[in-house]
């Protein structure tokens, strides 16, 4: 058995990210009011000094306030309208190779876990995602407790690897971005999947595998029933 981590924003989906999708539809709904963007202004005042330009990734003060069963319920009918048929056939594709192959899947995601946790049971996935935090059931202005992010992800992706007795050098990776390059590195095969410039860079020199999904806004399938 092998890992296969794969990303999900700009790797199983076109941009923009989906949590800038679902902030939008958030507004939309009216669900965001004053606090919400007064929270999410100040962050980028208190929080880019440390942060720098991931601050804007780092930021789940718009979540500030909500209830998290609220957002749950929010997120899983926009997943399933907005976001669900619009995963790249090729990528569902790949994924449905790997597990009919006895492989193990895992979404490794900066995006929010509630967006996570619907688009991983779509495709047969244990999932992994940025965890904002939470008090009394209520989401804070605070930065998330657990976001995988350049080093952070890669240290969870080798956490995960070794939770299932796996070397992480046997493990396969998809990722669009620089910043999943020290992932990309440590992992036995590396896709870059519509890459940015520094990673085509960084996969042509290395001779990566680079995928180039033409972009897609029409609907895709459920393509993988098989829980891993």
């Amino acid at each position: 058995m092998r890992l296969i981590l794969v990303d999900l924003d700009g790797t199983l989906l076109d941009p923009p990210s989906s949590e800038r999708r679902f902030i939008r539809h958030l507004a939309g709904q009216r669900v965001l009011g004053a606090r919400q963007w007064l929270a999410a202004g100040g962050f980028f005042l208190r929080w880019t000094p440390r942060f720098g330009r991931a601050v804007g990734r780092k930021n789940k003060a718009y979540l500030s306030g909500l209830a998290a069963s609220e957002v749950a319920r929010a997120a899983q009918a926009f997943v399933a309208a907005e976001l669900l048929p619009r995963l790249r056939p090729v990528m569902l594709e790949r994924l449905r190779r790997h597990a009919a192959a006895g492989d193990a899947l895992v979404l490794l995601t900066g995006a929010p876990g509630f967006i996570a946790a619907p688009v991983a049971r779509h495709i047969g996935a244990r999932w992994c995602a940025a965890e904002p935090v939470l008090r009394e059931g209520r989401y804070t202005a605070r930065p998330p407790r657990r976001h995988p992010l350049g080093a952070e992800k890669l240290a969870l992706a080798g956490a995960l690897a070794r939770a299932a007795r796996v070397d992480l050098r046997q493990c396969v990776a998809y990722a669009d971005s620089g910043d999943d390059i020290p992932l990309l590195r440590a992992v036995g095969r590396a896709v870059a999947v519509a890459p940015d410039r520094r990673l085509a860079r960084e996969a042509i020199r290395r001779g990566w595998e680079v995928l180039r999904p033409e972009p897609r806004a029409g609907w895709g399938k459920r393509i993988l029933e098989t829980d891993v």
